[in-house]
């Protein structure tokens, strides 16, 4: 975190600002594509972010970390005892974590629902039990707290122009976008935590099953059933972001190319999926860098933009210009040519 940005958001005590710094530095490890989108944020939205960010990584890590020898049980006490922490965070205690201390302070400057971190909570505590969902239906109810609500502490920070309660449902589905292109991206790292987030009905209606996801991950092998399925996944999830476009727009203005970003780059994710055949189960796929600097581009003439009309219009005020680093369109990405899953 740098000071600029602490000093911007009012964030003067050194234990706090050391907390806030420990989620940024979270977020630029582990959130790649996120961390870019969040450069273009105005610098006192930053930490705020950084901390939403920091600590759901933080907890996500407690529940899915390949590098822990922790067993199940193990897992558990360590979200309890993450769980206690932020209750008393929240409550007006220090927290004894830097992501818990830091997120505590966002909630009260920002007067986010405390909810939204219960139902996050309770979603990574359904990981630890939980392998699979029978249905989309099903996995859209682990999502409301797994992904959703991220969108929806997100909105405080990012401010609105419309009333917030308009925007909320397009700011959730944007988390569950994001996560569905995440699960996609992950298939073959989710089977080797035990886990598949394709519903049972979906790879059913394709002829596959768990164990046939498990051999074509062995042994490289490429299935056309399992392809057809990922396909029709990759629609799912392209509709997700269809319906949290119109969003985008009723952000504040300084704070869309963030948003437009991380929307363009985690869709180039799916397209990225489908130029390497679908063969998620096999490799990562990523954005190219030259997608990846074209959207930075786009994003610094937007941030530009919208922080000179800011500062222009009447009553406005001031608003920081400082170097970003990426930005977007706001229609969902385009279904690649033939011949081409949230914490990315």
């Amino acid at each position: 975190m740098t000071g600029r940005e602490l000093d911007a958001a009012g964030i003067t005590e050194p234990d706090l600002r050391a907390a806030y710094t420990r989620c940024r530095e979270l977020n630029a490890r582990h959130g790649r594509t996120y961390f870019l989108a969040t450069r273009l944020l105005t610098p006192d939205r930053r930490p705020a972010v950084h901390a939403l960010y920091g600590f759901a990584r933080w907890a996500d890590d407690i529940v899915d970390s390949l590098d822990s020898a922790a067993g199940p049980k193990d897992r558990a006490r360590a979200l309890d005892r993450l769980d206690d922490d932020l209750a008393h965070g929240l409550a007006g205690g220090a927290g004894a974590e830097p992501v818990v201390r830091a997120l505590a302070d966002t909630a009260r400057r920002h007067a986010i629902d405390h909810r939204h971190f219960a139902d996050f909570l309770a979603a990574m505590r359904s990981d630890l039990t939980v392998t699979s969902y029978a249905t989309y239906a099903d996995l859209r109810g682990y999502m409301h707290g797994s992904a959703a609500v991220i969108g929806l502490e997100m909105l405080p920070v990012l401010g609105t122009v419309t009333p917030r309660e308009e925007a909320a449902p397009h700011a959730a589905e944007l988390g569950v976008a994001f996560q569905l292109t995440n699960f996609l991206r992950d298939v073959g790292e989710d089977l080797d935590r035990g886990r598949v987030y394709l519903p049972r009905d979906l790879l059913n209606a394709h002829g596959v099953h768990r164990e046939l996801l498990r051999h074509c991950r062995d042994t490289g092998r490429v299935d056309r059933r399992v392809t057809a399925a990922l396909r029709e996944f990759e629609d799912l999830t392209r509709a997700a972001y269809r319906r949290a476009a119109p969003g985008v727009g009723m952000l504040d203005p300084v704070s869309r190319p963030c948003i437009r970003t991380a929307f363009v780059l985690y869709g180039g994710i799916l397209d990225a999926v489908a130029a390497t055949g679908y063969a998620v189960l096999h490799r990562r796929a990523v954005v190219p860098r030259w997608r990846r600097a074209l959207v930075a581009a786009d994003g610094l003439l937007r941030v530009a933009a919208a922080r000179v009309a800011a500062r222009r219009a009447p009553g406005g005020a001031g608003v920081p210009l400082e170097p970003a680093a990426s930005g977007a369109r706001a229609h969902p990405p385009a279904r690649p040519h033939p011949s081409h899953k949230e914490v990315a």
